[in-house]
């Protein structure tokens, strides 16, 4: 296999630290061995280190070399799926997910603080409707979040009061909630695993796994080493194709971001004046927000399936001259993609492979929140606690034939699809 660095992101070029843990050489063993150092592994291995566990990280490229450390930094609330999760309970939605929508903004805030993380965390987000089906989801949400005694603002905006705070006028009203949140996600991935190093946790990054030898011991196997272990957990999410009962199961979906040089202060004033974290509402959305350093960051998914950056920016290019014209000739400092788990139902999925290996992915976009909820849940299965676990676990995916062979067009043709449906 070959080992790759870093995408050549906005993140990449501003990160705190580069990591330098060493590839896996040689046979070890742990009480737990986590594949994968995105989001979904470094917290499950964290949440473990915390709880006086020996826990391994093997991680085919760096720490969060994957859609943790590339994505849109957007803190999100919700879970997606969460309707099909309730109903297959026969459970009230409400009731089943009213605080798990949060859970996972509670454990980053907790963790930025516990550990000194230095990721830009930044809070303030706005839902925008460009349509009044998306006004009437609006007022349902709030009504939903006041009920519930939401503990952070959250205001239903006019369309007067959507423009002044995006910029923007393609938008007839908006949510806004101060408990999301903005973030670097590459540094708050490669904080929480220097936390879970000084807790004992060890890490090994250019070690790609080339199989899993099951039995009451696993065996996760690299090209120059193993980990035996007690339990493994894969959560390779979008980049995992080893096991072939998760082939199928999941979409990988593409998305696509660029970072601008940084603005003026008038500019600034202009397209955000208070720092938000802005996404629309469509099946294929546009999200975009301010960086530290004042720069649009500005992403969405597109029916293109390649990393050529001059792609990317002549179509994203478009996009925000729409919102903003004043942009539209803005130079484009970087350009970059990555892959997201997309399941058929869009139900996080967390199940077992064989009794003590585990799997975890698939947040539809969700992933920064989700991820996080996601390694506590998995820590608590390994100590047997399994009630949450099971709340997924018992949802079994939806299986797509041909779906790892034929992903490409299969996406290509839902993007499509979704295209349409935005349009009614």
């Amino acid at each position: 296999m070959i080992i790759q660095p870093h995408t050549a992101s906005y993140y990449a070029a501003t990160v705190n630290e580069v990591t330098h843990f060493a590839p896996l050489r040689g046979d070890a063993s742990a009480d737990v061995c986590v594949i994968g150092a995105g989001f979904t592994g470094i917290s499950t291995a964290l949440h473990l280190a915390e709880r006086g566990y020996n826990v391994h990280v093997v991680e085919a490229n760096r720490v969060g070399w994957g859609a943790s450390g590339r994505n849109g930094g957007q803190m999100i609330g919700g879970i997606a799926g969460e309707k099909h999760v309730a109903k297959h309970h026969g459970r009230d939605v409400e009731e089943l997910f009213g605080e798990l929508r949060w859970a996972g903004h509670e454990i980053i805030r907790e963790r930025v603080e516990t550990y000194a993380i230095d990721c830009d965390l930044k809070y303030g987000y706005v839902d925008v409707a460009i349509k009044k089906r998306h006004m009437d989801d609006i007022h349902h949400d709030f009504e939903r979040l006041q009920k519930s005694g939401f503990p952070h603002e959250v205001r239903v905006l006019s369309r007067e009061e959507t423009r002044v705070v995006t910029g923007s006028d393609a938008y007839i009203g908006a949510l806004l909630n101060m408990g999301n949140g903005h973030l670097h996600p590459l540094n708050l991935c490669i904080g929480e695993a220097n936390a879970a190093a000084s807790l004992g946790a060890t890490i090994y990054e250019q070690s790609p796994v080339i199989d899993i030898q099951h039995g009451d011991k696993a065996r996760v196997v690299t090209d120059n080493g193993s980990v035996s272990a007690d339990a493994v957990v894969i959560a390779g999410n979008a980049y995992h194709y080893l096991e072939r009962k998760l082939r199928g199961i999941l979409f990988p979906v593409n998305s696509f971001i660029v970072a601008t040089e940084p603005l003026s202060e008038d500019i600034v004033a202009a397209i955000n004046p208070h720092d938000l974290a802005i996404c629309d509402p469509n099946f294929v959305l546009e999200y975009y927000r301010l960086s530290a350093d004042k720069r649009l960051l500005f992403g969405g998914r597109l029916n293109y399936f390649g990393d050529d950056p001059r792609v990317i920016e002549v179509q994203h290019r478009r996009k925000i001259a729409r919102h903003y014209p004043q942009l539209a000739n803005v130079k484009i400092d970087y350009a970059w993609g990555g892959r997201i788990g997309v399941p058929v139902n869009r139900v996080p999925q967390m199940g077992r492979i064989s009794p003590n290996v585990f799997y975890c992915q698939g947040y539809s976009g969700h992933g920064v929140n989700v991820t996080h909820l996601a390694g506590q849940i998995m820590a608590d299965a390994i100590g047997g606690t399994l009630e949450r676990f099971d709340l997924f676990a018992s949802v079994k995916p939806f299986v797509v034939p041909f779906a790892y062979s034929l992903s490409t067009p299969m996406v290509a043709l839902g993007v499509l699809y979704y295209q349409i449906r935005d349009r009614l």
